[in-house]
């Protein structure tokens, strides 16, 4: 049986994790160093955090549930403990496409990310309906990269997320590089900077008197038919021509020129995981 030290184990993102991987039936060898997420990991799951010695002399497998500034750190001090062929799994792309990650060459790392819940699905269940984070009762999507290590252990590391991400409908494999454009570039320096910028304008409408449920409730409901005609969820959709006109018109107020490639640009990408990381 797949052995795994779960680091970070009493977090917030790591008592999901051994939550879903015990629901597997991995072995899950918990390393927490706080007795606050020591107390809350055996309260939620049940599961008893062992010392980290122990979990690494046990272990094939390492999960890295901790944030991505202190995954360099961490990983530095137990680097030398690992068996050899040991496969070293992180939430996020940021620390390896920074190049913070030690070097040694007989581990394996690999990167898993949740794509969360779609937006357009087909959720019945309210407990899946109202799981907008993901990983607890509403299906969603991930991404893997194998970052270094032979081939044959992709496809262990995946069927591991597949178990901590779970329900997963479809694994997307990308490299390192292009997950770092998912993600910070797409979904946090994009898609976060519009939410804010959805939300400002909604609270900007409110200021000038619209009842602010009004304002919420006419942008969300406008959102969901905006951004199914965007993608083709709206079988035949177009945008009328008031709207077309009303995007020409915004586009030079609210973009600046060029600023895809400013924000996907490689050196832009490195940057800000570099920042991150930092």
């Amino acid at each position: 049986m797949t052995k795994i030290a779960l680091f970070g184990a009493g977090g917030k993102m790591g008592v999901r994790l051994a939550t879903n991987l015990k629901a597997a039936n991995y072995d899950v060898l918990p390393v927490e160093v706080t007795p606050a997420g020591q107390e809350r990991l055996h309260a939620e799951t049940g599961l008893t955090c062992v010392e980290q010695s122990d979990a690494l002399a046990a272990a094939d497998t390492v999960i890295l549930a901790v944030p991505d500034r202190l995954i360099g750190t961490v990983l530095r001090g137990f680097l030398a403990e690992l068996k050899p062929g040991t496969a070293v799994i992180m939430l996020d792309a940021a620390a390896p496409h920074a190049g913070t990650l030690p070097q040694r060459d007989d581990v394996t790392y690999f990167v898993a990310h949740p794509c969360h819940p779609p937006l357009f699905s087909d959720e019945t269940d309210p407990a899946a309906q109202k799981d907008y984070f993901g990983g607890i009762a509403a299906k969603q999507h991930i991404v893997c990269a194998l970052a270094q290590g032979p081939e044959e252990h992709y496809a262990k590391c995946e069927a591991i997320a597949r178990a901590f991400y779970a329900p997963v409908m479809r694994s997307h494999r990308v490299s390192v590089e292009q997950l770092a454009i998912l993600e910070p570039a797409l979904s946090e320096t994009v898609g976060a900077t519009f939410a804010k910028a959805l939300k400002d304008a909604t609270d900007e409408a409110a200021r000038r008197g619209v009842p602010y449920q009004a304002a919420e409730d006419f942008l969300l409901g406008h959102m969901t038919i905006l951004l199914a005609t965007a993608f083709g969820f709206q079988p035949g959709g177009r945008l009328s021509d008031g709207c077309l006109l009303a995007i020409e018109e915004a586009q030079p107020v609210i973009f600046r020129d060029g600023w895809l490639d400013k924000v996907f640009a490689p050196e832009a990408i490195k940057a800000s995981v570099q920042s991150i990381c930092r």
